[in-house]
């Protein structure tokens, strides 16, 4: 499988959009997109995509700027792999090269909300043990930190998602 992952471009929009369509059961994952590409927390370099060898869009991993406490970090979401490609290394792939485009910016410190089992082959652990909290209630573990090169024990303190997540916070 000859594959490769790159930012996003200008005309990725809608191919990314029929990818989140058809990884998700509904259209709330590509609207989000559609909503963060406008919002402040956009950071263009940290949206990747994976294409095939001809350039079709495969999946795609978005990383967007959130407050953590008084400082900053990035939340991973959505990510997305078209049903076709699931299960054959390529979402890891794109999580990846989004995880070193951030550490290439120096960022340092990127959040996620999901399965353990899978966000931790990249390095997540549980952001209760680096003083990281979310603005919502989950299991221990659900919701996760990867410290990058540039972390230096901070920030710490409660997440605060960017508006179009939709997520309210007790500070809001």
């Amino acid at each position: 499988m000859k594959l490769r992952t790159r930012v996003e471009q200008p005309g990725d929009a809608p191919a990314i959009r029929r990818v989140h369509m058809a990884a998700f059961p509904g259209p709330e994952e590509a609207d989000l997109v559609d909503a963060l590409r406008v919002d402040p927390a956009w950071l263009p370099g940290l949206s990747l995509v994976a294409v095939d060898a001809d350039g079709l869009v495969l999946a795609h991993a978005l990383l967007t700027r959130l407050r953590v406490g008084e400082g900053a970090g990035l939340a991973l979401a959505p990510v997305a792999v078209a049903p076709e490609w699931q299960r054959r290394g390529v979402g890891e792939r794109v999580v990846r090269a989004a995880l070193a485009a951030a550490e290439e910016a120096g960022e340092k410190l990127v959040v996620v909300l999901g399965d353990p089992g899978y966000y931790g082959r990249f390095g997540f652990t549980p952001a209760s043990r680096h003083g990281v909290s979310g603005p919502f209630e989950v299991p221990e573990g659900v919701f996760q930190v990867l410290p990058l090169a540039a972390y230096d024990g901070s920030p710490i303190g409660s997440c605060e998602y960017p508006e179009p997540f939709g997520v309210v916070t007790s500070g809001s």
